[in-house]
């Protein structure tokens, strides 16, 4: 048991807001997942350093941010979860670059850099999430990624510590960043360029055609499931396994891509986490190649875990 599962009087001093038992699933974009024991959303920066600061370092502590790729077990998740929200979704536009919170979505963070005249960050537009999210997960699409444009990050370690790092300190890696364990993103500079906004606002037109296109966008679900294996395509491993449209209680393969789950409507965790395990299942089986998950899967399952044929 964690230090401060008998209440919240165990929690250090917060400006910002704390929930107990509070119910996650409506955050996230499977709308699936048990209850955190403490939501805590800090108020700014130098709140989440105080907190953390004084936080006992046997608490569990968990970061969500848009819950885009992100599936939330069905016994919920204990110790404390932290969201961070308004205080940290300002967005800054400078001469050549765009400094953001973490919370600033992905895809507004696009649309500023295309209102300024800069290009180079279109590829945002396409990656549903947001900005601490994409650099903890050196998050890409459509040609680029975020170690393209990431100049700094500046952070909060789970000691408390604000700290900078530059983009080389991350070492970011194929849909991977070396953060600090247990560091939390606050806020990002990232590299942009003068550009015509004629050309910027028709490649942000091409990738939201594409995605609407090729990718169930107006359905429950979490992104691609899969990272891609070094020289291969997840989606079409998985189709050549004979997995697209299968199901799973209410969890079903998208029969448009097929490196998306969706919900669709009445699913849960297991639901989803058992297809995927399914599909990888399947996909060994048929090509020898084991994929691996690109969603995150957090939290504990409601009883037991669930048995995948």
């Amino acid at each position: 048991m964690n230090a401060i599962a008998t209440g919240t009087g165990g929690l250090p001093s917060l400006k910002g807001r704390v929930e107990t038992e509070a119910a996650l699933g409506a955050l996230t974009w499977f709308r699936v997942g048990g209850p955190a024991e403490f939501l805590v959303k800090p108020q700014d920066a130098g709140d989440l350093a105080q907190f953390l600061g004084a936080l006992p370092e046997d608490v569990i502590v968990t970061v969500i941010g848009a819950a885009s790729n992100l599936i939330v077990r069905d016994g919920g998740i204990r110790g404390v979860v932290i969201r961070l929200a308004r205080g940290f979704s300002k967005i800054e536009v400078e001469a050549e670059g765009i400094v953001c919170g973490a919370a600033a979505l992905d895809a507004t963070v696009a649309e500023h850099a295309a209102a300024a005249g800069l290009g180079g960050l279109e590829f945002l537009s396409g990656i549903p999430g947001s900005i601490g999210g994409a650099v903890a997960m050196n998050a890409g699409a459509y040609g680029s990624d975020v170690k393209t444009c990431l100049d700094w990050v500046e952070i909060v370690t789970r000691q408390g510590e604000e700290r900078r790092l530059l983009a080389e300190d991350l070492h970011l890696s194929y849909r991977h960043s070396q953060l600090p364990p247990g560091a939390v993103v606050t806020r990002a500079r990232l590299r942009a360029q003068p550009a015509e906004a004629s050309l910027i606002a028709a490649r942000m037109a091409e990738i939201r055609e594409s995605r609407t296109k090729t990718q169930p966008v107006r359905a429950r679900t979490g992104g691609s499931t899969f990272a891609n294996p070094p020289g291969q395509k997840a989606w079409e491993l998985i189709d050549a396994a004979g997995c697209r449209g299968l199901v799973r209680g209410a969890a079903q393969v998208s029969e448009l891509h097929c490196n998306f789950l969706l919900n669709n409507g009445g699913a849960t965790a297991a639901d989803l986490e058992g297809l995927g395990e399914e599909v990888r299942r399947r996909v060994a089986a048929a090509t020898g190649v084991t994929l691996e998950w690109e969603i995150k899967r957090i939290g504990q399952p409601s009883g037991r875990p669930e048995v995948v044929a």
